[in-house]
């Protein structure tokens, strides 16, 4: 008798996959969706395509999620897929890993933050320096390296897609007609910091169908458009490389006004917010909102610079 072996590949994996495309305003909208998004341990595959292994409960999370998106006049539907090309399995579940060791990562630092600040408490009643507390120093201290340590292996392998800055000159840009701080920021940086011969176009929000080599900001389904919490502005530094201090600030900014969670609780932003109104009060034409706003950011990058040194 002959005995054959018989490799049997392992059943692809099944995921669950929710398609939206959310209204423009209000802004804080797409920060809630985002939000419930990551309550349900989903993950981002596209900008605008999110992932769950494909399980009964899932699929109520999703369900429930595209009746609010729905109900905020938005889009959706959820359909049952399974990985063919661009994204492996086994990269996907990479994906949803590095997401929970960042959330471990950040209730770890959370805890570490009250241990500190419980000990800063027993400091001020501690009047004649008991030795406890170079002990308790000592182990907080340890903690915070241990987690800076596990942060750092963790981003090493969280996968993005930066763009080198000699790629995106002498480009066309597009983005939506009205434009308003986040476009009007990004317009900013384009010709300010990424490419000095940008020309920008302005067109219908929905609908409109790219060129080759057009490079889209600010639109549905944009090459650099809100991720997760972050707006336009945030999304273009960080795939650009752009790390400067100044340019951070003014993401900052740009952020609490547009998506008016006050993340970042910048003073700044308030008067901000009254002036890029009052431009766009002012002025119409989408070009002349660009031009009018420069000047602002430019005295802005200025003062952070300046305020750094």
């Amino acid at each position: 008798m002959i005995y054959m072996s018989v490799e049997v590949s392992p059943p692809a994996q099944r995921w669950l996959l929710l398609i939206h495309q959310l209204p423009t305003k209000p802004a804080y909208f797409r920060v809630k969706v985002w939000r419930r998004l990551q309550g349900i341990g989903a993950i981002a595959v596209k900008s605008t395509v999110y992932a769950l292994p494909a399980t009964a409960e899932a699929q109520e999370d999703f369900a429930w999620l595209l009746r609010e998106i729905v109900e905020g006049g938005g889009e959706a539907i959820v359909c049952e897929a399974r990985l063919i090309n661009g994204l492996s399995d086994d990269q996907a579940r990479l994906l949803f890993d590095t997401a929970r060791d960042l959330d471990y990562e950040a209730d770890a630092r959370a805890q570490v933050r009250r241990l500190r600040k419980r000990l800063a408490d027993i400091v001020t009643i501690d009047f004649f320096g008991a030795t406890g507390r170079l002990t308790a120093e000592s182990l907080i201290a340890e903690l915070e390296a241990r987690i800076a340590e596990d942060q750092e292996a963790t981003l090493d392998q969280v996968q993005t897609a930066p763009q080198a800055i000699a790629d995106l000159r002498d480009r066309i840009w597009v983005t939506r007609q009205g434009v308003h701080v986040d476009r009007m920021a990004c317009a900013w940086l384009i010709r300010r910091f990424i490419d000095p011969n940008a020309v920008i176009r302005f067109m219908p929000g929905k609908g409109y169908i790219p060129k080759d080599g057009e490079l889209r900001f600010d639109m549905f389904e944009g090459e650099f458009t809100h991720e997760g919490d972050r707006c336009s502005f945030e999304v273009l530094l960080s795939r650009a490389r752009l790390s400067d201090p100044a340019l951070q600030a003014i993401g900052q900014i740009v952020h609490d006004i547009d998506l008016k969670d006050g993340k970042f609780g910048r003073d700044e932003a308030t008067g901000i917010a009254h002036v890029i109104a009052g431009i766009a009060m002012a002025n119409q034409d989408d070009e002349q909102r660009i031009a009018q706003s420069y000047p602002i950011f430019d005295n802005l990058y200025q003062y952070f610079r300046k305020k750094r040194g």
